[in-house]
């Protein structure tokens, strides 16, 4: 072998009782706590997120780090796809103008909420979700389920937010203008509670960006090995996503990689 590789028997025996540097043994310690925090995040994070943890855990490590023994071990978190703009359905009244405008940066809870809808595939048929978002946490502060998609799958999401988290002067709720939030049920509702109604443009998918992106990682990061056999396995799993991980546990980029409840936990949000 060293002839082969044209290098003298003693420089390969020193080679071989030479002790790892300092900078090796770190790289094997990193490796331990990435794959942790890997595992932990059932397989999904990222190299962001994972940095975060080992920042959290007090190792003053960079990003290419992190990145490189990540790379060099094959340790790959789950990437997003990004969906195409769809246009809906007119509803029966017209629609509201965009009040939010994009301005998903709010320094105010109970100001800015987003609102949105999404399906999954079941062996039953499809199962859809529709959520509410409160923009300065980010936090699922509102969801329903249903097999069917209208105005009552929307309004229950809604009211689960009002028993939540009550309701302030000068809440604006976000949507698309799809026909279940410009229904009648759902203006009126709006209208009952003083509630000013904020719609995207017609097809502009990022006029509702965060809603969007909700969707997007909840698809990547619950997507099972098989369709859910029953509406109610799919609910039971999304339950668990929202409540368990996602508002509790998962680090969110946009609010200085902490999770939704431990972000309002550190303001003072009640």
């Amino acid at each position: 072998m060293c002839r082969n590789l044209n290098v003298s028997k003693a420089g390969y025996y020193a080679w071989r009782g030479r002790k790892p540097s300092q900078r090796t043994r770190l790289d094997r310690e990193l490796l331990q706590e990435i794959r942790i925090s890997y595992l932990k995040s059932g397989k999904l994070y990222g190299r962001p997120r994972v940095q975060r943890d080992l920042l959290d855990k007090g190792f003053g490590v960079s990003s290419k780090r992190v990145a490189r023994i990540m790379k060099m071990h094959g340790i790959v978190g789950k990437k997003r796809i990004r969906s195409k703009a769809t246009s809906t359905a007119p509803g029966i009244l017209p629609a509201a103008p965009n009040v939010l405008n994009r301005q998903f940066n709010v320094t105010e809870p109970n100001k800015f909420w987003a609102s949105d809808i999404t399906q999954f595939p079941t062996a039953e048929g499809w199962l859809y979700l529709a959520v509410v978002i409160e923009l300065y946490s980010r936090m699922v502060v509102g969801w329903s389920m249903n097999k069917n998609i209208d105005s009552d799958l929307v309004i229950a999401a809604l009211k689960m937010s009002f028993q939540r988290r009550g309701l302030t002067n000068d809440l604006v709720i976000h949507s698309d203008r799809g026909r279940q939030y410009t229904s009648r049920p759902y203006y009126e509702l709006l209208e009952q509670r003083g509630i000013t109604a904020s719609m995207s443009r017609k097809g502009d998918c990022w006029d509702n960006a965060v809603a969007e992106s909700f969707f997007s990682t909840i698809k990547v990061e619950l997507a099972p090995q098989r369709v859910w056999r029953t509406r109610h396995e799919g609910r039971v799993a999304i339950f668990e996503y929202i409540e368990g991980w996602y508002n509790t546990r998962r680090r969110h980029s946009t609010i200085g990689y902490l999770s939704p409840k431990a972000f309002e936990s550190a303001t003072c949000v009640n």
